[in-house]
């Protein structure tokens, strides 16, 4: 048995894992390494949007901000706790300016002030971007940090259970997807950074790279919490991306094609007025993601129209950039609406066909699929109604420490957002709880026993999956997981169905037995596709049982879900899903659900969100009890 020994394991290689190794590594007082899946993996390095958004604290200009609005901004967003948003508010600006120290290119103007921008659900303009690929950006910077402070990096081991002595964390099982030998670390504390659940659907924009192991901390006795929450959005499929920004913003043509190849703009069968539909395009751009309170008579209608036609009806749609919509060979641009033709004519761009307009306003945004392999000022983009981020996660404290001692989760895999959040948030977030977890534990003095730690581990690896030359693979375990995969988009995407996420759940119950029972496989890649779609199949009940506890239990749709009613009964038309589309009461906010895994059974619970720290500190007493907490 190959055993490693540090003092915290962080698992994964995005921006939130890696700046959880470097901060602890320059504390000085613990050991670290990153285990990787692969170090070229995952949704940082992978991902982006028009313009990808990092949220933090204003630091320009003459609008007033300060830690306790912005915690307030966060914390309105419905289900959070308190105690986090305060945290990622006061620790916004220090994290931020980390990564300008790092080398990530954030704008300044020639004072050096970091000029802002307004983001979804942001009172104050807090936002501010490195371009399409900050994520990108900041998860370079870090790994270029980590590697001067000469942090391990264990790459191709796929992180399979969290190892436990007496409840509390003491290691790590992983397999070693060159050699098929399974890897241990001995650990008194553990850290997922693992991204979300990116695995569970088929229509999504997380990378392909990216799978996510939420399973993880379910398994080891964590719960997760607000797993109803997500984000959906119109999103290319090949490759995977947001259109979101300037991509809708230069209205291009929506049209959709049967198996035959013919096609249709599908928008005139819900607006009657060419120039209405054209400015709810528009603000897709800003509205990016699929949002209740915008269908009525807001931007999410456009998603609406989407779903229906590739999942009710079966068509394929398609994003058309070469010619205007509905037919127009000059479209009127003053009768649109005010803020659309406002931003089109300070932009210069009331003119043309929507990639004439896109090349005068964003230029790199058609470079960007073009490096990708797709010419839009020629071809079609398909696109769908796609996950992006799941705001939900791993139910964590103001240390970003799961229930379970040890186990940390920051980053996406942590549960800090409620039911929605200004865009770009996440990614302060993942700094932010790394900085916190990496605090806790440079000043924890919790240790393991080595002796009971490779009993556990040899324990463990003696019933784990195995190499065997005459083993019969007895199912397509790949087939199965693509499978998995379009059943969850099918009911419990943005448009969830009560009725087929029941029968769905009992489906995963049985196949989650079969495949449990599976000792030995005959190659590595089958080995590691058994743990990716038990994985899957795990984090895809925990999702559906908290999806059908929340639909029992509430009247109402929120955020960017949708859902039909109880009988399970697909919506046939727009009027059904508006029917459907009941309010939400305020109170409802201000509680939690959480689902935790007991034996082999999912139960949901729920619990009051932690209300936000109200006391009034005076320097002395913080200076006193951050000596006595430092050591100093």
């Amino acid at each position: 048995m190959k055993t490693y020994s540090f003092d915290a394991v962080v698992i994964g290689s995005g921006a939130a894992g890696f700046a959880t190794a470097c901060n602890i590594a320059k504390m000085g007082k613990k050991s670290v390494c990153i285990v990787t899946e692969g170090i070229n993996s995952g949704t940082s390095r992978n991902t982006g949007s028009d313009k990808q958004t990092y949220y933090k604290l204003s630091l320009a200009g003459s609008t007033p901000d300060s830690v306790r609005e912005m915690a307030d901004t966060l914390f309105s967003g419905g289900c959070v706790d308190g105690d986090n948003a305060l945290c990622e508010a006061a620790l916004s600006s220090r994290c931020f300016l980390d990564l300008c120290a790092a080398g990530v290119p954030f704008p300044a103007n020639k004072y050096g002030e970091y000029i802002g921008y307004k983001t979804d659900h942001d009172p104050k303009a807090r936002a501010t971007s490195a371009g399409p690929l900050t994520s990108k950006f900041m998860t370079e910077a870090l790994q270029k940090r980590a590697k001067e402070l000469h942090i391990p990096i264990f790459d191709k081991l796929y992180a399979v259970e969290v190892l436990k002595d007496d409840g509390e964390v003491c290691g790590l099982l992983c397999f070693d997807m060159d050699s098929g030998d399974h890897v241990a670390f001995a650990s008194p504390n553990v850290v997922l950074a693992t991204g979300g659940p990116a695995g569970i659907y088929s229509d999504s924009v997380y990378p392909v790279s990216h799978h996510g192991t939420s399973s993880l901390a379910l398994n080891a006795g964590a719960a997760l919490q607000n797993m109803t929450e997500w984000q959906y959005g119109l999103a290319s499929k090949e490759p995977r991306w947001n259109v979101s920004g300037t991509y809708m913003q230069v209205l291009p043509r929506l049209v959709s094609a049967d198996d035959s190849g013919k096609e249709r703009e599908f928008l005139w069968e819900f607006f009657f007025e060419p120039y209405e539909a054209m400015s709810m395009l528009f603000l897709k751009g800003y509205q990016w993601p699929f949002d209740i309170k915008k269908v009525a008579d807001g931007s999410s209608v456009i998603d609406l129209l989407v779903y229906r036609e590739s999942v009710l009806r079966g068509r394929r749609v398609y994003l058309d950039f070469t010619k205007n919509p509905f037919g127009f060979e000059n479209i009127e641009f003053e009768k649109l609406s005010a803020e659309a033709y406002d931003y089109l004519k300070k932009a210069d761009a009331c003119f043309g066909t929507p990639i004439e307009r896109l090349r005068k306003m964003n230029e790199p945004a058609i470079e960007l699929y073009r490096s990708k392999g797709v010419d839009i000022s020629k071809e079609y983009l398909e696109i769908a109604l796609s996950a992006q981020h799941c705001n939900g996660g791993v139910a964590v404290n103001s240390n970003w420490e799961s229930r379970v001692c040890g186990l940390y989760a920051v980053g996406e895999v942590a549960g800090t957002h409620g039911i929605t959040r200004p865009g770009g948030s996440a990614l302060n977030a993942g700094q932010v709880g790394a900085l916190r977890a990496a605090e806790a534990i440079s000043d924890s003095d919790r240790g393991i026993d080595q002796d009971r730690f490779e009993a556990i581990a040899q324990e463990k690896i003696d019933r784990a999956i195995s190499l065997s030359s005459d083993a019969i693979s007895p199912i397509d375990l790949l087939g199965r997981l693509m499978t998995a995969r379009r059943k969850m988009s099918a009911c419990a995407g943005a448009i969830r169905n009560t009725g087929e996420m029941s029968r769905y759940l009992a489906d995963i119950k049985s196949a989650v037995w079969l495949i449990r029972n599976i000792k030995s496989l005959p190659s590595v890649e089958e080995i590691y596709a058994c743990y990716m779609l038990q994985d899957t199949l795990t984090v895809q009940a925990a999702v559906l049982t908290a999806m059908i506890d929340f639909a029992k239990k509430n009247a109402f749709s929120r955020g960017s879900a949708l859902y039909t009613d109880e009988n399970g009964d697909a919506p046939m038309g727009l009027e059904d899903i508006f029917f459907y589309s009941l309010p939400e009461k305020e109170s409802h906010k201000r509680v939690i659900q959480t689902v935790e895994l007991r034996g082999v059974d999912f139960f949901c619970s729920r619990r009051f969100v932690r209300k936000m720290p109200e006391e009034e500190d005076c320097f002395e007493k913080v200076w006193s009890e951050y000596r006595e907490r430092k050591g100093l």
